[in-house]
């Protein structure tokens, strides 16, 4: 609620005709994270989308009384969804490939927003080849117009110009031009995805359009399918949320102001009420950390959650007394020495794949022979102060189950718990064998975000 009362009078107090500065404004008061301002960006562009643009016959007169160097004619062209598709599967044009091109370069060169915004407008119209009523969110229109705008081409240009006018050999400052040419051309891209959402919003609203390009918050990414700039706002993310789970755990032990029960003082003190315990008595409390074995399957897909999940036990290994990492594909190493002396557990995380030992035969997963591995070299070292992470989809590629270890080391350990990133519905399909485990497991849990991965270990102490 305080951040909407707090965008409420920020409105009041701007311009409600500049939509920068109304879209800045709310950014403001009702963001929290950074890693959330793409979502909340494309959230603005959708419901606060305008619902017409400047057509090419407008831009075309304006191009023309500031440079009379290029002959800009022809017809004004459609402008929206539903227009009749011209050449190259797009709607009409006033423009040639060219001239466009020329135009695009002259905006970014001078940094004109408003002719940046039309110019990004004729490329719509021109390449994107929308449909009108078709229930995408415009990620194939945008790379229709992307891929016919030669943008490689257009960031060479950008970057020439600087570079000419730098000293001859002033390596910095090329750097500098080539930065500053590739940021122009991303402007370019973000204005171009502005449009097509405008023109999508124009065509089928802005709920319906909401449901196509929704997307999720980074903490809400599916590790297993995340892309490279996903994969990037994890890491991101990863940092602050270990840090918050730290000290949360660390309150939660500190209010821990009971014990158990003391059996001896309560009954003496049932003695006023007739032997009736109405008082009961404890013993002091004597927290103690909790000792962490973790066990994670590294082979294909599952390796992007188990590094996120080895991370993050390690950025709060401060919160348990002892944490030791091991990692198998269809062998089994123990890699708690790489995070010994590291100030960065990423980085111990990523010398795993290239030094740990965990390939003993074909290089498929085999959970049987791993845990069984573990259980014969690491069994007398679990104690009922020890909770066992197992990390992996139990995918077995049909090898023996070897069920019975987990059940012994269930029975030696304090707890144990399955973080499994598959979605439950996958689970027991195919070579999957969650069934056969599950039985010696406290719980088998879904865990596929780094929401999900909060939520669970800060269940652990």
């Amino acid at each position: 609620m305080s951040e909407h009362v707090d965008a409420a009078r920020a409105i009041q107090a701007i311009d409600l005709s500049n939509r920068s500065l109304v879209r800045s404004a709310l950014a403001a008061t009702l963001v929290k994270d950074g890693d959330h301002l793409p979502v909340f960006y494309t959230a603005f562009d959708v419901f606060f989308a305008t619902r017409s643009w400047q057509n090419a016959e407008d831009l075309l007169d304006g191009l023309e009384d500031r440079d009379d160097e290029t002959s800009l004619e022809g017809p004004p062209g459609a402008s929206g969804p539903g227009q009749p598709r011209g050449q190259g599967g797009g709607a009409s044009s006033s423009m040639s490939a060219l001239e466009l091109a020329e135009l695009l370069f002259r905006a970014l060169r001078d940094g004109d927003r408003d002719s940046l915004r039309g110019a990004a407008g004729e490329a719509v119209t021109r390449y994107a080849g929308m449909e009108p009523g078709r229930p995408v969110g415009g990620t194939y229109y945008l790379y229709r117009t992307l891929r016919n705008l030669d943008l490689e081409n257009l960031e060479q240009r950008l970057s020439q110009l600087s570079i000419d006018d730098s000293p001859t050999g002033d390596e910095l400052a090329q750097r500098i031009s080539r930065d500053d040419a590739r940021a122009r051309v991303e402007m370019l891209k973000a204005e171009v995805e502005r449009v097509i959402r405008e023109r999508l919003v124009d065509d089928r609203g802005a709920q319906a359009l909401a449901k196509s390009v929704r997307k999720p918050l980074p903490e809400d990414l599916d590790v297993m399918h995340a892309n490279r700039e996903e994969m990037a706002q994890l890491e991101r993310a990863l940092r602050p949320l270990s840090r918050k789970l730290a000290i949360r755990l660390a309150r939660r032990r500190r209010r821990r102001h009971r014990g158990p029960v003391d059996l001896r003082h309560t009954v003496r003190r049932s003695l006023s009420t007739g032997g009736v315990p109405m008082d009961l008595r404890f013993k002091p409390p004597r927290p103690t950390k909790p000792e962490i074995m973790v066990i994670a399957d590294i082979s294909g897909s599952v390796a992007s959650f188990a590094r996120f999940t080895l991370h993050l036990v390690h950025a709060i290994s401060s919160q348990f007394s002892k944490v030791r990492s091991f990692v198998f594909v269809d062998g089994l190493d123990e890699v708690t020495r790489l995070f010994e002396g590291a100030d960065d557990p990423s980085d111990a995380v990523a010398r795993i794949n290239a030094e740990a030992d965990v390939i003993a035969f074909d290089g498929h997963s085999d959970y049987g022979r791993a845990l069984a591995s573990f259980h014969e070299r690491f069994a007398d070292q679990v104690t009922k102060r020890t909770t066992i992470l197992i990390l992996g989809d139990a995918r077995n590629n049909y090898h023996q189950a070897h069920a019975e270890v987990l059940a012994d080391l269930r029975y030696r350990a304090k707890a144990l718990f399955w973080l499994n990133p598959e979605p439950t519905s996958y689970w027991n399909s195919g070579d999957s064998i969650v069934n056969q485990y599950a039985p010696y497991c406290d719980r088998v849990v879904e865990c596929r975000t780094l929401r999900q991965l909060e939520a669970f270990v800060g269940e652990l102490t």
